[in-house]
């Protein structure tokens, strides 16, 4: 059986246990359970800290272990099912159940229950923490640190727009693999805002063609998403639209069909599909 190697976790003939039955292996192995004790970090193609960053694992969220190499441990983000290399200083085996997540773009954690105290961060939005105390308008997770109450979000409760999410990034550089740690790129960006607002979504813009439903090219709606050959924009009506990109270098807004005339004029081509999420 030919399975998605992004998302399935098995490397040098080793394979996760849960998947005994449905692919072949030279070994299964049961996998260990580590929590990201960092704000972000880099889920890499390869064990070496300067490897092609793939995606990014975002303070509170799972990581299953399935072997390690040096200082690197290989295995599966389980939020969004990415596999790669994830540097083993930023995980810790003793695992949490989060009360709370990053609503803000970003945050910072504070040493102390004052902002004049030293910072962590930035906390990506959909960081997972566990609130422990409150003293007026800071919250504690004992591991980051005190975050203004202003940017969390009871477990359970969302945001109502991801464009309105995908908004607040304008101007966010653009970081390969981001999911906004510092920088976010395209399809980055169209997953942080669907979760947010309640929706998994895929990591890959290829991965994202696949969800909700097939939108009409001649009446495309707010949150509706186009897609072209390794990239991915979400309209904010019917004519414009809002896209991490290497053109820019960030966030931006801009008409739908001045990207797509700078797109295909660099041999990118025409838009491959629209879809609408469905929420």
């Amino acid at each position: 059986m030919s399975l998605e190697s992004r998302t399935t976790l098995v490397h040098d003939g080793a394979a996760d246990s849960r998947l005994q039955g449905i692919l072949a292996a030279d070994r299964f192995a049961a996998v260990s359970p580590r929590q990201l004790l960092s704000p972000v970090a880099a889920i890499r193609a390869t064990p070496r800290a300067d490897a092609e960053q793939l995606d990014q694992i975002l303070f509170g969220e799972l990581f299953d272990v399935l072997e390690t190499k040096g200082r690197f441990a290989f295995g599966q983000a389980v939020r969004d099912g990415y596999v790669g290399w994830v540097d083993m200083a930023h995980l810790s085996d003793a695992i949490a159940t989060p009360t709370h997540w990053i609503r803000a773009p970003s945050t910072l954690a504070f040493a102390e229950a004052s902002i004049k105290t030293a910072s962590r961060g930035p906390v990506p939005l959909n960081a997972l923490v566990t609130i422990d105390e409150e003293i007026e308008a800071l919250a504690r997770d004992s591991r980051l640190g005190w975050i203004p109450r202003t940017h969390l979000l009871p477990i359970g409760t969302l945001l109502a727009d991801p464009v309105a999410t995908a908004l607040a990034f304008v101007g966010a550089p653009y970081l390969w693999g981001g999911r906004g740690g510092g920088g976010i790129d395209c399809s980055g960006l169209v997953q942080q805002a669907l979760l947010a607002c309640g929706q998994s979504c895929p990591r890959d813009s290829d991965q994202q063609e696949t969800i909700g439903q097939s939108a009409p090219k001649a009446a495309l709606a707010r949150g509706d998403l186009v897609f072209w050959h390794d990239h991915v924009a979400m309209m904010i009506d019917a004519n414009r639209m809002v896209h991490a990109n290497a053109f820019h270098m960030a966030v931006a807004v801009e008409p739908l069909a001045k990207a797509c005339a700078r797109i295909s004029s660099k041999g990118g081509g025409e838009p491959i599909a629209f879809r609408r999420p469905g929420l």
